[in-house]
């Protein structure tokens, strides 16, 4: 395959590759069938959508995409139980995981329930102290104070804790991978059980517990009762189904549409107070989701106090919400500080090791486990590899793993621990967790990452650049980057187009110490705007600082930039060649 541009190897090494000659003959007949621009219909047809279906895709509704929540096993016991808990005013105990998805799950339960005057008791545990999910002792003790528990966005492999919680009725709902054999829970409500059908397969746990509250919520109105606005809830769900990097695809992505209109009112105090802190001055996006407010929430539970991000999400006062989102925010520059150290030795041991294997890892002891986690997807991205990042505190290890597209981790990691080679893992199919003792690594390691090669980790050579379609800078309007967003949001299993520009000159200045600022022009019109954050981290910075009279074929994501009250297209740059 010629190279796209003929660029065999960019700044960054990378090979350029074309839009498929078969989808492009697709996306000219789309384009005049529906008389949509064709950069729009390109993404169109990647994603599938037929030329008939454009107009539904472009405008998706909650309510055609919405599922039928009883098609989810155990989905009627647990809905009845919560509206028996709601009738009998009973003690409700919610057990949470430490990260956005649980903390999003939780603060949906206690709104909804707080809509009823019922307070909840909120139980999330420490992340060093206790470590992911259930334990006996927690579950036990909430069990001898109240009627029911809910377990949010964990549970599904707790076979013991959830034994422990005698005198109580406890109601799962996550999306983990599950096992043959489940817990015995009075209701297990994930769609990734194995005997479920997988169509919800790509539901974060809050997507599941909204599906709980819309059945509820239906049952209510069948008996004549009023019912909370679930609509207003949606800025939680978007909110955890970006930050997990869940799917933006079928109801994922409506719910995400939807929920970026209603954060936009900034309704809820503590997203509100979070925006503030983190300096978002305009519209929330999937990237501000991913990269401003979902890290400020995590932070707590990575290195802080574990519920801060739960309570935040869950609070209606205002002045609660500015304290606690000023406490994350300083958290999470301090989590900053620890990532970018782990980063640094974790990388310097990968590399050493080797980053063309089937696995990239890292393990010393004293890294933080909060931040394992985020140092495994920044190898992760690096090598185009799965990875594990694992920090030791004497004989024992706790790590996190992060994976590519088309290799379920959390199998291969349920299939580890299933052979005893670990002490215990799982996960899902993008990211996992495990713990092992000193002894096991090795042979951990080697055995996971022949699991992975046989998925196909490891088969590719250098990460191509995948480029979407050609545009001139006079075409990037903003009213064609306005059309191109009804295709969205973009994020994971759907990401933002990447279009290249052809022989432009730059002109660049440094912000900071990494970032570049750029225009670029191919001479056809006006020059567009470009932004190339960590530019000086790779080849990049210093070839388009300073460019002489040489020329560039540039590649990126185009943007709305809101500032001052006006509008403009700017380039995220990805990658630049010579032209």
């Amino acid at each position: 395959m010629t190279p796209f541009l003929d660029v065999a190897s960019s700044l960054t090494g990378r090979r350029w590759v074309g839009p498929d000659p078969v989808q492009d003959r697709l996306a000219e007949g789309m384009a005049q069938q529906t008389r949509l621009p064709l950069p729009l219909c390109r993404i169109l047809v990647a994603r599938g959508v037929a030329p008939e279906d454009a107009p539904a895709f472009l405008a998706p509704s909650l309510r055609d995409l919405l599922p039928d929540p009883l098609t989810l096993r155990d989905m009627a016991p647990a809905a009845d139980r919560l509206l028996h808990a709601v009738a009998r005013n009973e003690r409700i105990a919610i057990f949470a995981d430490y990260d956005v998805d649980g903390g999003a799950s939780a603060a949906l339960l206690m709104t909804w329930l707080r809509s009823f005057g019922l307070k909840t008791t909120l139980y999330i545990p420490d992340r060093i102290d206790e470590g992911y999910g259930p334990n006996a002792p927690a579950m036990a003790q909430l069990a001898a104070d109240h009627d029911l528990i809910l377990c949010v966005d964990c549970g599904t492999l707790s076979h013991e804790p959830i034994a422990a919680a005698k005198g109580a009725d406890v109601v799962i709902l996550d999306h983990h991978l599950a096992l043959e054999t489940l817990p015995d829970a009075l209701a297990i409500v994930n769609p990734n059980r194995q005997d479920e059908d997988g169509a919800l397969a790509h539901l974060c746990a809050a997507g599941v517990v909204f599906l709980l509250l819309v059945e509820a919520n239906r049952r209510l109105k069948q008996q004549g009762n009023q019912v909370p606005d679930l609509m207003a809830l949606l800025d939680l769900v978007a909110l955890a189904t970006v930050a997990d990097v869940a799917p933006l695809t079928g109801i994922n992505r409506a719910f995400v549409r939807q929920g970026l209109k209603i954060m936009a009112r900034r309704d809820r105090p503590g997203l509100r107070a979070l925006a503030d802190v983190a300096r978002m001055d305009q519209a929330p996006t999937p990237y501000a989701l991913g990269f401003l407010l979902g890290p400020r929430v995590n932070a707590g539970g990575r290195i802080g106090q574990a519920d801060l991000g739960a309570r935040l999400l869950a609070t209606d006062n205002d002045v609660e919400a500015a304290r606690i989102a000023a406490q994350l925010d300083q958290l999470n520059s301090d989590r900053r500080e620890i990532t970018e150290r782990v980063r640094e030795e974790a990388m310097a041991q990968a590399e050493a090791r080797g980053l063309d294997a089937p696995l990239v890892w890292a393990a010393a002891e004293g890294w933080h486990p909060g931040v394992v986690g985020i140092v495994a997807a920044r190898l992760k991205e690096a090598a185009h590899r799965p990875s594990v990042v694992i920090g030791f505190e004497g004989d024992i290890g706790k790590g996190s793993a992060r994976s590519i597209p088309g290799v379920d981790l959390g199998a291969a990691i349920q299939r580890v621990a299933a052979e005893g080679l670990i002490l215990k893992g799982g996960g899902h199919k993008m990211a996992a967790g495990l713990t092992l003792t000193r002894a096991q690594l090795d042979p951990a390691m080697a055995r996971l990452a022949e699991l992975l090669a046989r998925q196909g980790a490891g088969a590719e050579g250098p990460l191509d650049l995948r480029i979407d379609s050609l545009l001139a800078t006079s075409a990037a309007t903003v009213a064609l980057i306005e059309e191109i967003e009804n295709a969205g949001p973009f994020g994971a299993a759907a990401p933002a187009p990447r279009f290249a520009f052809a022989n432009a000159a730059v002109s660049a200045r440094r912000i900071g110490e990494s970032h570049l600022k750029l225009s670029i022009s191919d001479g056809a019109g006006p020059a567009l705007d470009a932004i190339a954050f960590g530019a000086f981290d790779s080849p990049l910075g210093p070839a388009l600082e300073n460019p002489g009279h040489r020329r560039f074929h540039l590649a990126g994501k185009l943007e709305l930039n809101h500032w001052n009250g006006r509008t403009r297209v700017q380039l995220r740059l990805d990658d630049a060649a010579p032209a």
